[in-house]
Formats: structure tokens, sequence, C-alpha cells
């Protein structure tokens, strides 16, 4: 688990050094134009959508590591020969690439720590990772800033460089794990035929889940680097400098506030902790209408902008090691592979989608954008309840096995002798 935990933040540090400038990049330095830099965004949701399908089998086939393997190399090649590309052509096939590994990598990786955990320890794990990836996301655009040089490609090309470094040394890292195989809750219905995909759409708490899934990163995450931003700009009169300094509160809030709301969350049902996000985010939604449609000033535009960012990232930090341990736990023994790929499948379908709707809307339509996110913020408060009613109480509060394991354990033999 320590080496998926440092393999993570270390792909997560190659990924901030070009994440933040690949538009700048393609559009600018390049001399490609707006249009090839906005096909390379769509190309990497394209990749995705193509690969994750397949991902899923292959993991349950082959197991996550030589797939995590795999997608690491491809990705490593993608992000060196996105650095060297001159022409369109290049730019995108490279995309493609890069775009494919990272898509892989996820449900890959999160196999690994379900099969490296057990289902009292899940939550934690999970929040680690996604506190690990944030802080290396965060380090490595931090640096890659001042190492960037927009008058100069061969800065932008060491910058791809390091990250397809990162990506080597990853491989380098998980290729001496040996994977364990762990318990999970195995008693989601497991339909007909293993493994495929109508098994796991008879899993109804599953598919309740992944419509939820498509909500949550709808209504949050594909609204980030589009909508969200571009209501600022329009709606508020955010600046540049203003929108930065947002991101960062989103990012500071998850690392803060991470180990924190874990204690808090892993003695809650975890669909009345998805239910309170929903009522979180609707709060944020609240706040950025006032920043926009408030007519205060523009300091308290500016900090009310800031705190739905931050508000967005305690949200994030509280799904972190709930959602994706509920995926392994409804999975049944030996599918976790499939459905992490089905819920990465959902999540990369919502990231799609998410900016086409909400860009022009948060650009032009501003009431309306505001009002529409609230009523989906409500929206997933309303889905989290209903999902709770299929989820086992295991699924849904899974330190009791934690407590079953102590009331049966030495310590506490007038609970053996009670409960007998």
């Amino acid at each position: 688990m320590r080496r998926i935990h440092v393999g993570n933040a270390l792909s997560a540090f190659g990924l901030g050094f070009t994440v933040p400038y690949l538009y700048v990049y393609v559009a600018q330095v390049r001399g490609l134009g707006a249009m090839t830099a906005g096909l390379v965004l769509a190309v990497f949701a394209v990749a995705a959508l193509v690969v994750l399908p397949f991902a899923g089998r292959a993991i349950v086939r082959r197991g996550p590591l030589p797939v995590l393997l795999t997608a690491l190399v491809t990705a490593s090649a993608g992000a060196m020969s996105l650095g060297l590309a001159g022409n369109a052509t290049a730019v995108l096939l490279s995309a493609a690439a890069l775009g494919a590994g990272q898509a892989v990598m996820q449900p890959a990786l999160a196999t690994m720590i379900v099969d490296s955990s057990t289902t009292e320890n899940r939550s934690r794990a999970f929040a680690t990772q996604f506190f690990l990836q944030n802080l290396g996301l965060g380090v490595g655009g931090l640096i890659g800033g001042h190492l960037v040089d927009t008058t100069r490609v061969s800065s932008f090309t060491l910058l791809f460089a390091i990250e397809a470094a990162m990506f080597l040394v990853l491989v380098a890292v998980l290729a001496t794990v040996r994977m364990p195989r762990a318990p999970r809750v195995g008693d989601a219905p497991t339909g007909s035929g293993p493994g495929s995909w109508r098994s796991l759409l008879g899993n109804r708490a599953m598919v309740q889940l992944c419509v939820l899934g498509f909500v949550l990163f709808f209504a949050c995450y594909g609204q980030f680097e589009s909508g969200l931003s571009a209501y600022g700009v329009e709606a508020a009169g955010i600046s540049t400098s203003a929108l930065g300094t947002a991101l960062a509160a989103n990012t500071l809030m998850i690392v803060v506030a991470q180990f924190a709301v874990l204690k808090f969350v892993e003695r809650r049902r975890r669909s009345r902790v998805i239910a309170a996000v929903g009522l979180i985010w609707a709060v944020a939604w609240v706040a950025a209408g006032f920043a926009g449609l408030g007519h205060g000033s523009q300091e308290m535009a500016t900090a009310a902008f800031v705190s739905t960012y931050a508000l967005f990232g305690l949200g994030e930090a509280m799904l972190s090691p709930t959602v994706a341990p509920l995926v392994a736990d409804l999975a049944p023994s030996g599918l976790a592979g499939q459905y992490n790929s089905a819920f990465a499948l959902v999540k990369q379908l919502a990231l799609a989608v998410g900016p086409a709707v909400g860009g022009p809307m948060g650009a032009s339509l501003h009431a309306p954008y505001i009002v529409t996110f609230l009523l989906f913020s409500l929206g997933i408060s309303v889905l989290a309840l209903r999902l709770g009613r299929r989820l086992t109480d295991v699924q849904d509060q899974p330190w009791l096995v934690r407590s079953r394991v102590v009331v049966r354990g030495p310590q506490a033999p007038e609970a053996v002798a009670a409960e007998a």
C-alpha cells in the first residue's frame, strides 16, 4: 500500500507540471491555434471513453498490476512525444496515447488499493490517495509555473519530459509490488455471466451509484475549468489572478481538511455523507450566485467566489473516502477491476458533457446557470438517500465490521457470552 501511494503521488506530481499549461502550449507556443487546443482536450476524453470498457475486463483477467504498467508506459510515451510534437497530427496522436494511459491508470490503481486493503481501512486508503494526488498536482503545478517560459518551446519540452520520467519512475516502483488478495464485501448480486457488463447492470445498487456519480462529476468537476470559471469572469468580474486563488483555495481545503474530515465520515453512513456533500455544494452555488448576481462590492464578490471553490474542496474531501470504497464493496469478489472501470467511464462521460453544457451557460446565462446547478446539487442529496435504501448495513456502514471484530475479540468475553 505504501508503494502504491508513493507511486500515485509521483504520477500526480508529473501531471501537475503540464496540466495547467496544456492549452497555452498547443494554442500559443506551438502556434496551432485555439481549435487544435480544443481538439486536444476532446481527444483526452474520447481516448478514455474508448479504452475504459476494455480496461475493466483486462484488469479482471490479467490483474491490475500488468494493466497499470502497460498504461504507464503508454502515458510516458504520449507525454514525451507531446513535448516534441510540432504539428497538429502529432499533437493529437500524442494526446490520444497520453489520455488513454491516464484513463486506464485510474481503475487499475483503485483496484490495487482494493486488493491491498480491507473493508475496515479502505476508506482511509482512498482518502490518503486523494490527499497525495492533490498535493502532487499542486506541488508539480507550482514548480512547473517557475520553469515554464512561453517564449521558449524547450521549457515546455522539459515539462513533458519530467512528466514522462515520473510515469517511468512509477513503473520502477510498482514493478516490485507483490499483490495480496484481500477479502471484500461479497454480498452484492453477481447477475449472470461473471465479468460481463450484464452482470454489472443487474446490480441495481451499482447502477444507482453510477447515476449518482454522473451527477456528482457533472455538477462539480465538470464545471471547475469551464462553466464556473466562465461565470466568474463574465458575471462576477473575477480577475485571472483571483481565479487562480480560487483554484488554490480548493486544493488547500482538500490538503488541510482531508484527514480531519475522514475522522468524521468514517463513523457515518456513506449514503448520508454523500447527501451532506450535495447540501454543501448547494451552499457553494448560492455563494457563487451572490458573487455574480448579488451586486455587492468587487471584494465581496471575489471572497464569495473563492469560498465557492473552497466549499467544493470540502465536499471532495468527504467523497474521497466514501465513493471509491463503496464501488469496491459493491463489486462481487474478483470483479473490482470491472466495477472501477465502469465507474471511471461514467466519470469521463460526465467530464466530457459537463464543460459542453456548463461553459456556454456560465458565460451568458448567468442566473439559469446558478439555478440549474443548485438543483443538481440538491438532486445529489436525493439520489444518495435513495441509494442508501439499496445498500446492506456493511456496505453503508463499513465500520460495523470493525465493531463486530472488537465484540468477538478476547478483550470482551462478557459481550461474547451475551451474544451466545
